[in-house]
């Protein structure tokens, strides 16, 4: 495995590869490494024959300076987990390789409109705009026949989606499954971030998803109610609040009518409050354990399923 820190030398790299015939996939991470990225690594595997994971903790798609100093940073643990799973390359630029003047001079910004606006975008200005910059920027220097992104981050999926197509880039945009722990929970960097009794409530998350899910299944068309259901679900969990819990149209994220008759993502964000005082069996030192802890999932309903 090579491990390359220089925009120019990526750029070699792949232009070499490309000239013998090689596919390329690419698998932008922001570290902290864990078995859902690993599976996304699996995924570009699966549709190439060369893997580059990046490893780069973007600042301009953090709204909260305290949340990107929190962010774990384990590259070690990075390394070697790329290494285990068959990966070619690791990038990891330092931030003036991708920001030449500095984040927070840039002037030069990559901005989808629409598709940014609601969920995530609602309460996270500027999150996308960083998010879709940073990745023309990975795509620019990477020079990737597929890229490969999580499904968790639906929005952010679907973003990149209309973004390549619109600029003409020529990659695949590849979806990998959710992964989710033993007990439900998506697979998250920041889950390492929360007290036992925050970890233990983030499981509304996913028991709100599969209510919904099984409300569908029965015959529970009306938008109004399979909310007002998820809601008092995700009322449960009581160190958090609800950052959104809505039905939207999976391709263009408009709201999903009131009687539903086709497929609808029912996506879900949990702003998880610090408390310092939470009790937990967590000794890693990076991982910020008693932060705010923001968590997100998603779920395609089918009625017609």
């Amino acid at each position: 495995m090579k491990i390359i820190e220089s925009r120019s030398e990526l750029q070699g790299w792949s232009d070499r590869q490309r000239a013998e015939g090689h596919r390329i996939a690419l698998v932008p991470t922001m570290g902290a490494l864990h078995a859902g990225h690993l599976s996304l690594v699996k995924t570009a595997r699966e549709r190439t024959d060369r893997v580059i994971v990046s490893i780069f903790v973007n600042p301009t798609q953090f709204n909260d300076p305290s949340d990107f100093e929190g962010y774990p940073r384990v590259m070690d643990d990075d390394l070697a987990a790329c290494r285990e799973a068959g990966v070619d390359v690791v990038w990891a630029p330092a931030a003036e390789e991708l920001y030449p003047q500095g984040a927070a001079s840039s002037a030069t910004w990559v901005d989808v409109e629409g598709l940014t606006d609601p969920l995530c975008g609602s309460n996270r200005p500027g999150h996308f705009r960083g998010v879709t910059t940073i990745v023309t920027k990975l795509f620019l220097a990477a020079r990737p026949h597929v890229a490969v992104f999580g499904e968790k981050d639906f929005q952010q999926l679907a973003v990149i989606r209309r973004m390549t197509v619109d600029l003409g880039f020529g990659i695949e945009i590849a979806g990998g499954q959710t992964v989710r722990e033993h007990d439900g929970l998506a697979l998250s960097s920041r889950n390492v971030r929360l007290g036992r009794n925050a970890r233990r409530q983030a499981l509304v998350i996913s028991r709100s998803l599969a209510l919904a899910e099984s409300m569908v299944a029965q015959g529970e068309r009306s938008h109004a109610a399979i909310l007002e259901v998820v809601r008092k679900q995700l009322d449960e969990a009581t160190q958090a609040s609800i950052d959104y819990a809505d039905l939207r149209d999976p391709e263009s994220l408009l709201p999903a009518p009131e009687s539903l008759d086709g497929p609808v993502l029912l996506a879900i964000a949990l702003q998880f409050e610090p408390d310092n005082t939470d009790n937990t069996d967590n000794t890693d030192e990076s991982a910020n354990v008693g932060a705010a802890v923001r968590l997100i999932d998603n779920r395609i309903l089918n009625p017609k399923e």
